[in-house]
């Protein structure tokens, strides 16, 4: 029987006998291997001698019982092939055409690859030189891997007229280059380093080929960056065009060959179809075939795909087969994955989704989908941002998802566990690591859009740029249609998930976002509208953290009322709500704030100088607000009184002892056309007067 070892099988019965054979004595006497040995002889093309001097009579194997008349030798026939086939390599590049050339050209590249090394002077004789090589000889460098790298050297740091020359010799082989392995960086290099006129020329030289290189593995991305980053927006809208059908690429193709300029042309497909209602069967299907062909391909990251997919959908009427049709599409690879009783993420598919909401065209397009979308569609939707949600904060598209996700939905509680729960870093164990990330949300002026909309709404208009607006206007149009829930009730339940977390931030950082507009903004938001049933004692917590913000002494230079967002804050605190531009009065948040109450025990001793200081309009809050106990407002009328002199003397710019003007220079024109002194001291002296 055999018996298994870690060598193999090995026999029980061993040979009866065995021939020794004596080890080799080892030698120090070559330390250098024999490829090196060989490598340092290849320029002589003789390796006769190596093999006597190497094989020393140390080294020779002892004779064996099987033949004894034969002796070790060094084989050094590896080595003498490596040398031959680096000569034969040499040899082949010498008898090519500009070999020279090329080969001058790749050690000026390896001098100026070394930035920090070449001294200006030398770097502008380099480049002087390899213009004088490549000049009327580009084509013959950039379709080696090797040899183009100095063409993109040479772009690095050439001037404006150098790099004209590159490209006018390149401009026939655009198209090429882009489709080749090593040409397409430098199809990049030309047009990020290049002007609006080099951009100009690259751009154009696409047109008719569009829908075949866009689909080609080398030319695609590079033909989209171009799309994205450098084209106009005309070059966009010809580019586009070709995705509506072979005739659009044949009139591109046209008019560049003619040098017809196509300014006026149009990529907006509901336009084109108004205009020619007899393609518009043959324009849709032919446009649904190639998205469908890039779903299928998982080459969903393409901006132009995004941009022709959003303007299929806009083309198509709501309700309609086509428009339902569609849909399903965009949803076809999550929703196996997502209804999974086996899975709780859809990480296996939902690729479409996330590469959409990082576009301009994308999100809106992910923003319609869940609009239309039934409750069942927005939860698989959503799914799929899982894990993505602080990245998709920060961006400036895919922000907007997060906002529609928040505001669709009838199911508050699954978008607040999907949302609202990572964006405020809920799963995060580390409280100091949880509120740092919840801190960069807050004071970004991106991320703290989805945080603060369900506080703020849709009508805030510090928050929401014009763009996103008329979004959010298009998807709250079809959300009437489509969601049963009322709008404020949705808030509410969002609220359940947002108050918690937000005034347990603001009481443990109030010091560190008083610092900043931004977190002024977040802290008035969040105590006069973050409120629900189990957070009352947070929200009484927070207040008196704002509150002990106003602790000291106003006059001092770093205190908060010498902060003019700090005083803003703090005065529609004491208000108790934001004003409303359409009725021109505070509109009161529910419950009340009470806001005052906690705050004027503080600041009762220095009263008088806060009416003085730059946050003087927090005292004319105390005194006039609906929202302050008749009992304070008063207490605060009978102390200003008695300080009535000193808020004279600021309210004319006065200092009450001797007398003098206290403003600086450069302030002299600001007094002169709006007054003289302290405005909100002005209004105290006509309120106390009255």
């Amino acid at each position: 029987m055999a018996k298994e070892s870690m060598g193999g099988i090995k026999r029980k019965e061993a040979p009866v006998k065995v021939t020794k054979v004596p080890k080799k004595q080892r030698t120090v006497e070559h330390k250098k291997s024999k490829l090196d040995l060989a490598a340092e002889q290849e320029d002589e093309g003789d390796f006769g001698g190596f093999e006597e001097e190497t094989a020393s009579p140390t080294t020779q194997a002892p004779a064996t019982t099987a033949d004894p008349n034969k002796k070790f030798k060094l084989d050094t026939s590896s080595a003498e092939a490596h040398a031959k086939q680096r000569q034969q390599a040499r040899e082949r590049k010498a008898a090519k055409p500009h070999a020279d050339a090329i080969q001058r050209s790749k050690k000026i590249w390896e001098r100026l690859r070394r930035k920090s090394h070449v001294p200006a002077a030398e770097r502008k004789e380099l480049v002087t030189e390899l213009f004088d090589i490549i000049t009327g000889r580009v084509r013959d460098f950039v379709f080696k891997h090797d040899s183009v790298r100095v063409i993109q050297c040479a772009l690095k740091y050439a001037d404006k007229t150098q790099r004209r020359i590159i490209v006018d010799e390149l401009r026939a082989d655009v198209k090429a280059l882009a489709e080749s392995r090593y040409g397409k960086f430098l199809v990049a290099k030309m047009v990020v380093e290049g002007d609006q006129a080099v951009r100009n020329i690259i751009v154009p030289e696409f047109y008719g080929h569009v829908k075949r290189l866009i689909n080609h593995p080398e030319a695609g991305w590079i033909v989209d960056d171009c799309y994205r980053q450098i084209a106009t927006s005309k070059q966009k809208a010809v580019m586009l065009r070709e995705w509506y059908g072979t005739e659009f690429a044949l009139a591109n193709r046209d008019a560049q060959k003619s040098t017809e300029k196509l300014d006026d042309v149009t990529a907006d497909l509901k336009v084109i179809l108004e205009e020619n209602p007899e393609k518009r069967r043959p324009i849709l299907d032919f446009l649904l075939q190639i998205i469908n062909a890039f779903i299928q391909k998982k080459l969903t990251g393409f901006t132009m795909l995004h941009d022709a997919m959003l303007q299929y959908m806009l083309a198509l009427d709501p309700g309609s087969e086509q428009h339902t049709a569609f849909l399903d599409l965009m949803k076809a690879d999550i929703e196996t994955k997502a209804e999974s009783k086996d899975s709780n993420d859809a990480s296996g598919g939902g690729d479409l989704f996330r590469n959409l909401a990082f576009t301009k065209s994308g999100s809106r397009l992910v923003c319609l989908a869940l609009a239309y979308g039934t409750a069942k569609d927005r939860k698989i939707i959503l799914r799929c941002f899982k894990d993505n949600v602080q990245l998709m904060a920060f961006d400036q598209y895919a922000k907007l998802v997060l906002v529609t996700g928040l505001d669709v939905p009838d199911d508050t509680k699954m978008s607040g566990k999907a949302i609202i729960s990572e964006l405020v870093a809920q799963g995060v164990e580390d409280e100091e690591q949880r509120l740092n990330t919840l801190d960069s949300v807050a004071v970004s002026l991106t991320a703290r859009v989805p945080l603060l909309f369900p506080l703020a709404g849709a009508g805030a208009k510090w928050l929401l740029n014009e763009q996103d607006k008329t979004i959010l206007d298009e998807v709250h149009a079809i959300r009437a249609t489509t969601s049963k829930k009322d709008p404020e009730l949705r808030r509410k339940g969002l609220l359940e998930y947002l108050s918690p977390p937000l005034l347990d931030f603001v009481t443990k950082r109030a010091e560190v976002l008083v610092k900043s507009s931004f977190g002024c903004q977040v802290m008035t938001e969040t105590l006069l509208e973050a409120h629900s049933e189990a957070s009352v004692e947070q929200r009484a917590m927070a207040k008196m953290a704002v509150a002990r913000l106003a602790n000291g002494d106003p006059a001092e230079e770093n205190h908060v009322a010498q902060n003019a967002h700090a005083g803003r804050m703090l005065k529609t605190l004491v208000l108790g709500g934001a004003f409303d531009p359409a009725s021109k009065t505070t509109k009161l948040s529910e419950p009340r704030l009470g806001f005052a109450e906690v705050l004027y025990p503080i600041i009762r001793e220095k009263l008088v100088e806060w009416a003085c200081s730059p946050s003087s309009f927090v005292v004319v809050a105390l005194l006039e607000s609906e929202d302050v106990d008749k009992t304070v407002s008063g207490e605060v009328r009978t102390a200003l009184e008695k300080g009535l002199k000193k808020i004279k003397a600021a309210a004319t710019a006065e200092d009450g002892t001797h007398g003098k003007s206290k403003l600086k220079e450069g302030e002299e024109k600001i007094k002169a056309a709006n007054g003289k002194g302290n405005a909100g001291a002005r209004i105290l002296l006509e309120r106390l007067s009255g």
